[in-house]
């Protein structure tokens, strides 16, 4: 089992944002981060999950991704993602993100665990860290907004 803690902030909506994200496999302990110069919330958290799914070569480990985007875990513990998806995700922002994010969630056996940002959760506020140290470095740009809006 691995558990991953996901977190994306951005300064204004829209505005410069980034992740942060936790990975912890048994002993170990991975940290990863980046910002962007001009994205959104939402945008960032989805992101923070695609990019840790992404990070996983063994696609027969259970994972659990806890966040605090009630924006990502509902659109699919409720399974919007799905009605999305079969509408081509049409008049659906974040649409770019979605279609990365359905093929590596359907390669995985993912859980996904709603917790409350800002509410002590260790691993949280260390995600919520890493996010906004990364708006401060290298910025990247995210294509799928800047270029779409």
């Amino acid at each position: 089992m691995i558990n991953i803690y996901t977190d994306g902030s951005s300064r204004g909506n829209p505005g410069p944002g980034g992740y942060g994200i936790v990975m912890l496999y048994k002993d170990k302990r991975k940290e990863l981060s980046q910002g962007y110069r001009l994205t959104t919330n939402n945008r960032m958290e989805l992101t923070a999950v695609i990019k840790a799914l992404e990070a996983i070569k063994n696609n027969k480990i259970e994972i659990t991704i806890y966040s605090d985007s009630k924006y990502v875990v509902e659109s699919i513990e409720k399974g919007w993602i799905w009605n999305w998806e079969k509408k081509n995700f049409k008049k659906k922002l974040n649409s770019d993100l979605w279609k990365i994010f359905i093929p590596l969630y359907k390669k995985f056996k993912v859980n996904f665990k709603w917790v409350k940002g800002h509410s002590g959760n260790v691993e949280n506020e260390r995600c919520d860290e890493l996010a906004n140290k990364a708006q401060e470095k290298e910025l990247l740009i995210d294509k799928g907004y800047e270029v779409n809006n």
